[in-house]
């Protein structure tokens, strides 16, 4: 067990962490206009996304994790991961290959049908008890994980071994991103785990199943 006051420490760090990365985030979106998409066009380029993002518990070979839940997404932040895919500043060859050949548009099509598909419903009150980290993680990913700023996700409902993946990755620098980069360093295995059982146990995410008929798209 840690001392409190190493703890408490690494707390602080966090949190100030945390609040540079609002205030980058506050400015970028100042800076940046939100993303807006077709989601009538991006239902028909997500054909092949939904291959392996459509179908519940589908996994990722090596490292074995399921693939995210991209339904109720924010869109403008899958439009920076589908970037950092194509940029190669995820490491992903399966991502980058689908993300290479992509425009601007095509992300913000996409980006707009899988945000189009099953709204998060924040919840009156987060369930269960949230760990003492979870607490610098809400500022920018929002109380329970369901996030208010466009430019970071919703973690609430999330898959749990996808949720430490990640976190592994931007600890371990193997994410380009200076932000997540410094909230994960000092993260324990024992945050890591606690930190995704949280997060993954908020009603929110989901996985879309069809990529033909948005519940957006005109009937015409």
């Amino acid at each position: 067990m840690q001392p409190s006051f190493i703890k408490h420490a690494r707390l602080d760090v966090l949190f100030s962490l945390a609040i540079v990365g609002s205030i980058a985030t506050t400015t970028v979106m100042a800076q940046e206009p939100t993303a807006t998409g077709n989601p009538a066009r991006g239902a028909v380029l997500s054909s092949s996304c939904i291959g392996c993002h459509g179908i519940s518990g589908y996994r990722n070979a090596y490292p074995t994790y399921r693939v995210p839940k991209l339904g109720g997404q924010h869109p403008d932040y899958i439009v920076i991961a589908l970037q950092g895919y194509k940029n190669q500043m995820r490491p992903h060859k399966t991502m980058h290959s689908q993300a290479v050949s992509l425009s601007d548009q095509d992300m913000k099509d996409i980006a707009a049908f899988f945000a189009s598909q099953g709204a998060i419903q924040k919840a009156a009150a987060p369930l269960g008890t949230a760990p003492e980290m979870a607490s610098t993680c809400v500022v920018c990913h929002g109380e329970g994980g369901v996030s208010s700023v466009p430019n970071w996700p919703s973690l609430a409902g999330q898959h749990k071994d996808y949720i430490i993946h990640a976190l592994k990755e931007y600890k371990g620098a193997l994410r380009k991103d200076p932000v997540m980069g410094g909230m994960a360093a000092p993260l324990t295995a024992q945050d890591i785990e606690e930190l995704a059982t949280y997060f993954s146990s908020q009603p929110g995410l989901s996985t879309v199943h069809n990529a033909v008929s948005p519940k957006t798209a005109s009937s015409k």
